[in-house]
């Protein structure tokens, strides 16, 4: 492997950065993941609340990044802003986590919910058909499509950022006019006045249970409903930085990161809230689990918790889950090669720091770090082994919290300990909204300390082992 000597190549413009923006945020999340949010909250108002504090928050951080970004125009991004703003250790934890769990934990949740939905077209492809089984454990045909499916673009996107970014931009563009097109055809089509007058009647009555046996949140009971249940808008939500990492390869990087930032979640904001909006005009928020129909499960209890097939059931009849399944595992595989693509430069810069293996800091005759490329390809793929998509998602967004909160409190340090620096663009709403977002981002991880224990507090395990690690890595 040889090193490019001219480094990366400036081949992102304003249009490719805003689609690895929303093409790496759209992923499977908008499809699944109301429906626990439903069974969390039972009530329209109360998930539609989950939505919009979600968009608003992210729309905030990525205000927020903006001012970083455009001050510091570098690959690797967050990794960058920690260890200017505090100090290597904590770049180096942030770019540990990145790698153990963040980054590489997202792209196997989204390629296991490609395996998942390509099942419903493909049935061989299914995670319990199994290949090989040793006692409790089991290597499905599921797992085996996810693997096939990082490694394609992780191959892929070894040939070059502009191979990358053409993949990108196309999956992004069907992506977005699809959904747009499922809003559209939802509004006009999918309307069932049975399922708005329950709704309505039911609109901030928050419960958890089914629809037989509501049992009301009020009071911390509520508030924790609410914590936990953010999980799935700050996931659905998620991967909207991934271009900061690819800053160093963006034409005019002090103006597009930032203005691709906010473009990018300011439309998929939009985009997940009629999306939802959609669910509520379809089907009944509440349901039974042993339902015959969409509409006696509802929302709650969607088969396999496919809302966008149940909302559509009315209109294409059992044509309704294949369509969704194409449309989720298009989306999924876009959704994937923007995060491949912009993690691996993470690591590059790590690299630079002899903060991670030499290798990894080379870039390929085609301007990419392939070794990073691969690194992050297998330990993603070793992932898709280890648990369910949900514990993934929970295990993921409770690290991402940890560190969005340190790099937004970060803007405020650098503007004291570097205040003469250029800065072509500022945080919008500084002092006032970067401090609402670390206070929010703060409270909702520790609700999910407090209770969903299994999988957050191994996750911060694994933030803390970086410490050790760091040590004895700078001593080697």
């Amino acid at each position: 492997m040889t090193k490019e000597s001219s480094g990366f190549r400036k081949s992102l413009s304003l249009f490719d950065s805003t689609a690895i923006v929303a093409g790496s945020m759209i992923g499977s999340g908008i499809f699944i993941v109301s429906a626990d949010i439903a069974r969390t909250l039972g009530s329209p108002g109360w998930i539609m609340v989950i939505w919009l504090v979600s968009g608003i928050l992210t729309i905030i951080a990525a205000l927020s990044y903006g001012e970083l970004a455009a001050l510091m125009p570098h690959a690797g991004g967050q990794y960058v802003y920690l260890r200017e703003a505090y100090n290597p250790l904590s770049g180096f934890l942030y770019g540990w986590t990145l790698f153990l769990v963040i980054q590489t934990g997202t792209i196997a949740a989204v390629a296991m919910a490609f395996a998942k939905y390509t099942g419903v077209f493909l049935p061989w492809f299914s995670e319990k058909s199994s290949l090989i089984e040793l006692g409790r454990y089991h290597f499905s045909t599921a797992q085996l499509l996810a693997i096939g499916c990082i490694i394609f673009l992780t191959l892929l996107n070894t040939r070059g950022v502009q191979t990358g970014k053409h993949v990108q931009n196309a999956f992004t563009s069907f992506k977005v006019l699809t959904l747009l097109a499922f809003i559209v055809i939802g509004l006009l089509l999918a309307r069932n006045s049975e399922s708005i007058a329950f709704n309505l009647s039911i609109f901030w009555d928050a419960t958890t249970g089914t629809r037989a046996n509501p049992v009301s949140l009020t009071g911390m009971a509520l508030l924790a409903a609410l914590g936990t249940a953010m999980v799935g808008g700050l996931f659905s939500s998620d991967a909207w930085n991934n271009i900061t990492f690819a800053a160093e390869e963006v034409k005019n990087p002090k103006r597009d990161v930032a203005l691709s930032l906010f473009l990018g979640t300011l439309l998929v904001t939009i985009i997940y809230l009629l999306a939802n909006t959609i669910y509520m005009l379809a089907l009944p928020v509440r349901g039974n689990p042993d339902g015959l129909t969409v509409m006696e499960r509802g929302v709650q209890f969607a088969t396999n918790d496919r809302l966008g097939s149940a909302s559509m059931q009315g209109i294409f009849g059992n044509y309704a889950a294949v369509l969704m399944a194409v449309i989720v595992v298009i989306s999924t595989f876009g959704c994937n090669n923007g995060l491949i693509l912009a993690g691996s430069r993470a690591y590059y810069a790590m690299a630079k720091d002899r903060l991670f293996f030499k290798s990894v800091g080379n870039l390929n005759r085609k301007g990419v770090p392939a070794f990073a490329l691969w690194i992050q390809g297998i330990w993603a793929s070793l992932l898709c082994l280890s648990g369910s998509y949900s514990a993934l998602l929970d295990y993921v967004i409770f690290a991402v919290l940890i560190f969005y909160v340190l790099t937004i409190a970060g803007i405020f340090i650098l503007r004291k300990k570097r205040p003469d620096l250029p800065r072509p663009y500022k945080a919008f709403g500084y002092p006032v909204l970067p401090s609402i977002y670390i206070f929010a981002a703060t409270l909702i991880a520790i609700l999910l300390l407090v209770y969903k224990t299994d999988n957050t507090w191994p996750g911060l395990l694994i933030v803390l082992l970086g410490i050790p690690v760091y040590f004895l890595w700078k001593r080697k």
